[in-house]
């Protein structure tokens, strides 16, 4: 044997092995769509990261993650939607009902966890809870009679309640499913509900000159990442229009917001990395149940109260489970 044509077969056999341990490394790849921006953010993607580290997932060394961001900004989510899939995704994790949406028209294949999702039956997403049949599973926070225990929670801390506005993203499907309910529940207690919605033509601003020419007494803000994405404008002009405020996620009352009412979001999208762990590990997402919420939380700002110039009952903040001074 020639002395080139040895040294070539040593060669390769030298590397072959570095070859194999190279393509046997490769990295699982995680897809990330989300509504808002990553400062808006930040608090939720912490929580997935983390969760994702106690299961042995490390970005960049053990596990691959795409982050796509919708920068509140609802038509961009169909090519967002796109890139994930055409990059190849071994699963997607994503929020809200618009995102899933324009995932699940995306693919039928690649598994898709919703860390947070409204009621994923009635947008469509899934065919039931137990078992949802398709590619997509997750996270609820949407449960029987919470628009209604919201309007209770503002009433006993608003002296003679009788109007209220609600405020919501008219593209976000959730937010009329939410609205419909919340009709049915201010109907039995007596108020009146002024529904105004934000969209591509009617900014906050506007949003909030609608609500003041009404004449109501207080607020729902309803559930949509895009207002929790600008949470803390929306919390600022509920402020400075003298509006005592009921908001979805805790993240409204940190920002100077009045009362919160609901599931904790950051810890769904912590326990959502667990979802993902089970997926990457072979589990089906069809046969993975879509989890409602069993612990709802109650925030209170005793700040904003004092802008707004409520007195909040001592009763009412021994309820609470966080009192924010």
């Amino acid at each position: 044997m020639r002395r080139r044509d040895f040294i070539g077969l040593v060669a390769a056999a030298a590397w072959s092995p570095v070859a194999h341990a190279q393509q046997a490394q490769k990295l699982p790849r995680i897809g990330v769509l989300l509504p808002g921006t990553p400062e808006s953010f930040a608090s939720r993607t912490n929580a997935l990261l983390d969760g994702l580290r106690e299961l042995g997932y490390v970005e960049g060394r053990t596990v691959e993650i795409d982050w796509k961001w919708g920068q509140d900004r609802v038509q961009t989510f169909p090519e967002l939607a796109a890139e994930l899939v055409r990059s190849k995704a071994d699963v997607i994790v994503t929020g809200g009902t618009a995102a899933a949406q324009a995932l699940k028209s995306a693919t039928s294949t690649i598994p898709v966890v919703m860390a947070i999702i409204g009621d994923p039956v009635a947008a469509g997403l899934v065919g039931n809870l137990a078992r949802p049949g398709g590619n997509l599973t997750g996270f609820s926070i949407v449960a029987p009679e919470l628009g209604g225990k919201r309007l209770e929670l503002l009433k006993e801390i608003v002296p003679g309640l009788s109007a209220v506005a609600v405020l919501l993203n008219d593209r976000n499907p959730q937010s009329q499913i939410e609205l419909k309910e919340m009709r049915n529940a201010a109907q039995a207690m007596g108020l009146q509900l002024y529904p105004t919605g934000i969209s591509s033509d009617v900014a906050l601003d506007d949003a909030f000159a609608a609500i003041d020419r009404t004449g109501v007494q207080a607020l729902v803000v309803l559930t949509d990442p895009i207002l929790f994405s600008q949470r803390k404008r929306t919390v600022n002009l509920a402020n400075r229009h003298r509006l005592p405020a009921m908001y979805f996620f805790q993240g409204f009352v940190e920002e100077g917001g009045l009362i919160s009412y609901g599931p904790g979001d950051a810890d769904l999208f912590r326990r959502s990395a667990g979802y993902v762990d089970r997926i990457l590990k072979g589990a089906k997402p069809a046969d993975l149940p879509i989890e409602q919420p069993v612990r709802f939380d109650l925030f209170i700002n005793l700040n904003a109260a004092r802008i707004l110039g409520l007195t909040i009952p001592e009763s009412f903040l021994l309820r609470a489970d966080k009192v924010i001074e």
